[in-house]
């Protein structure tokens, strides 16, 4: 984070495995596991509930991500910043001051930063005082020469360095800045500095070079170009969140990424992994754009924590296979709180769904075969051990919720099913024969086909109407977290190309406006708008994807959970910031422009007619294709796509029923689809015949 004002400068420092680690409470063990959960909601005893399972998140400031340091540059009084900005293409910061500028980029290719400035400027380290609420001895600060740092110790043996080196260049200050810990050796002081001084050896324009290669490969995966420029920026912005701060061999983004607040404070929400939305949303929007690098980071962290998940599903739960916490720390431990989503074991179904969308957006049999299909199959053995049978011989849960509905009562211990838990089991088992049945696993296909079988049915309305949290409880109130329609997006149970399914749909999507957005967070806006562009309902989601722009989004681009226009938009207007509200932004351009549901590609399927031209260049789609599409006048008029691993391309016409060409004669119509076999690396084009008529 790059901030400040007058003639100060502030940059802010963090890294993806700073953490305190300490336990809370002791998951697992007597006393702490899901039977003593089952009896305590059988008995209504809600005080001991919280004392067990929400103090320790409530009261004691750890497990949490810890914020790293800052540096401090005061330059001249007559040397102040005009402005803050920062280059997408080039990953680059500029820093105007009304003499000279300040320069700089957190090198994509090594653990270092770099900045050139004015010279005659002081520079400085500053330690977090938020260190202190942890219990931490204060820093330790050194300096030999030109090179300064600080060296704090946390907990259970972690130590970090930041530290930084000058060197003066011409009239010019050059600045090296980096954090090493005891993860990168057992001397993070001397690898620090080793660090500093290569990186001044090389140079500012020399340690660029490589750097801008790496952003250019990153752009170059895949674009988008719509006619909204603020909505564009903004897509572009979060695309760059994904190069910025998720990147395989890192860790995964938690709530704020590698961006805690430099506010005297410890990250809102402990800076923690939330399962129950906050992740599997973050990483959603990876696999249309084509980010295999940066979902790697999060799919490489999950595979890694299994020998976890496994201990919390044998301790926690007492069944084989694996469980995944709804609140986690860096070490996938348990952090507790409000122990209905928290503790809630279908958490890891939906988690299991950024596996599958690998598998199948990219078609990679080596990943099915070694990752995907054992990881969710891990989680689907956890699940089926935790069914019982219910008076209609249906299989459920025996403990339900619904994040985040009726928050943290009894209440929100449902007395049936909720949606959100049914939806979730039904697509896990679904998903687990499908994934069986590619790797010709005919038993597996068997066994999780038959539990599919016994799952119980969405729960609806009475005659065929809206999704519900639970039977008898409709959604009858305005809130944040649409568990209930999780069938609708992102699981897509239901859908348009069902008959039976779009009554449900079409009810779902109307009570959720009808009831307002009073009590909305600013991602329920961008959530609604995937949900609706997922329905074919294109003007409704850009208008709630405007509003979320609009009155949910902070200076810096960063989401922000509260209203920030206070017209009344939401009764919350407080300010901390996460993460997936940008993503599911990102998400909702994406489904606006190319959907893959189903078997078959969609282009421009939830487009507004605002929106007259519009293009995107090489988004995924589900079977392994990327996909590239112009619109003109309001009309599909080119179209390209390549297949990654071969197979059968099954296309909605682009073109509305109009003639086009195509660049092989074995494109069939069958329908309102075209179908062609495409061979790896194989790829058909088309245009349209006539151009498109201008419309009002």
């Amino acid at each position: 984070l790059i901030w400040g004002g007058g003639n100060t400068v502030s940059i802010s420092l963090d890294r993806g495995d700073l953490w305190d680690l300490r336990a809370a409470a002791p998951f697992g063990s007597p006393g702490y596991r899901r039977a003593d959960l089952r009896r305590l909601v059988r008995e209504r005893k809600e005080d001991s509930l919280h004392i067990r399972f929400d103090d320790p998140y409530d009261n004691t400031p750890y497990p949490t991500k810890i914020p790293g340091g800052r540096v401090v540059l005061e330059f001249a009084a007559d040397r102040r910043a005009t402005s803050f900005s920062l280059s997408l293409a080039r990953a680059e910061a500029t820093v105007p001051l009304t003499e000279g500028e300040l320069r700089g980029f957190f090198s994509a290719t090594e653990r270092v930063a770099l900045f050139q400035f004015p010279a005659a400027t002081t520079v400085r380290l500053a330690r977090p005082t938020s260190l202190d609420q942890l219990g931490y001895e204060p820093g330790v600060f050194g300096a030999e020469g030109t090179e300064q740092w600080m060296i704090q110790h946390a907990a259970l043996g972690l130590t970090y360095v930041i530290a930084l080196g000058e060197r003066r260049v011409g009239g010019q200050t050059l600045l090296a800045v980096t954090v090493a810990t005891t993860t990168d050796g057992p001397d993070p002081l001397s690898i620090a500095r080793r660090r500093l001084r290569a990186a001044l050896d090389r140079g500012y324009a020399v340690s660029l070079v490589p750097h801008l290669a790496w952003w250019r490969r990153f752009w170059g995966e895949s674009s988008v170009a719509i006619p909204d420029t603020a909505l564009q920026s903004h897509y572009d912005l979060v695309k760059y969140f994904y190069g910025a701060a998720s990147r395989q061999g890192a860790p995964p983004m938690p709530l704020q990424g590698i961006w805690s607040a430099d506010a005297g404070t410890l990250p809102p929400w402990k800076g923690d992994f939330h399962n129950d939305l906050n992740t599997q949303m973050s990483y959603l929007a990876s696999h249309a754009a084509g980010l295999a690098d940066a979902s790697a980071s999060w799919l490489d962290f999950n595979w890694k924590l299994l020998p976890a998940y496994r201990r919390f599903a044998r301790d926690f739960y007492g069944v084989s296979g694996a469980a995944v916490p709804g609140v986690m720390s860096l070490d996938g431990a348990p952090l507790g709180g409000w122990a209905q989503y928290s503790l809630s074991p279908t958490m890891g179904a939906w988690v299991a769904q950024s596996f599958y969308l690998h598998w199948r957006y990219t078609m990679d049999a080596r990943f099915l075969r070694e990752r995907a299909y054992p990881f969710v199959a891990e989680i689907g053995t956890a699940l089926a051990g935790l069914l019982e049978s219910n008076d209609h011989g249906q299989l459920q849960l025996p403990l339900s919720t619904s994040p985040e509905i009726f928050d943290n009562s009894m209440k929100a211990w449902l007395p049936s099913s909720s949606s959100f838990d049914v939806s979730l089991l039904r697509w896990l088992f679904s998903a687990l024969s499908e994934m069986a049945a590619a790797v010709h696993d005919s038993s597996g296909q068997q066994r999780w086909g038959a539990i599919l079988a016994r799952v119980e049915p969405l729960p609806v309305e009475p005659l065929g109407g809206a999704l519900v949290f639970a039977a008898g409880l409709p959604y009858n109130e305005s809130h944040r977290h649409f568990s209930h329609a999780m069938a609708i997006h992102p699981l897509g149970l239901l859908t348009v190309a069902n008959t039976a399914d779009t009554a449900t749909m079409r009810l779902t999507l109307d009570q959720i406006a009808e009831r307002g957005t009073d009590w909305w967070c600013g991602y329920s806006f961008s959530w609604f708008s995937a949900m609706l562009a997922r329905a074919g309902r294109s003007e409704e989601a850009l208008h709630y994807l405007e509003t979320y722009r609009r009155a949910f989004v902070l200076r810096n681009g960063f989401h922000a959970n509260g209203d920030q226009t206070r017209t009344g938009l939401s009764k919350y207007t407080y300010r901390p910031f996460t993460l997936e509200g940008n993503f599911l932004a990102m998400e909702a351009v994406q489904e606006m422009l190319l959907q893959s549901w189903g078997g078959a590609v969609r282009v421009f399927p939830a487009v507004s007619e605002r929106w007259r031209d519009a293009s995107f260049r090489d988004l995924r789609a589900e079977g392994g294709f990327r996909v590239s599409a112009q619109r003109v006048n309001g009309r599909t008029v080119r179209l390209e796509v390549r297949s990654i691993a071969g197979g059968v391309l099954s296309l909605h016409d682009p073109f509305d029923g109009a003639p086009a060409t195509w660049n092989r004669r074995e494109v069939r119509r069958d329908g309102s689809r075209y179908v062609v076999r495409l061979a790896p690396g194989e790829r058909i084009t088309a245009e349209r015949l006539a151009p498109p008529e201008r419309r009002p």
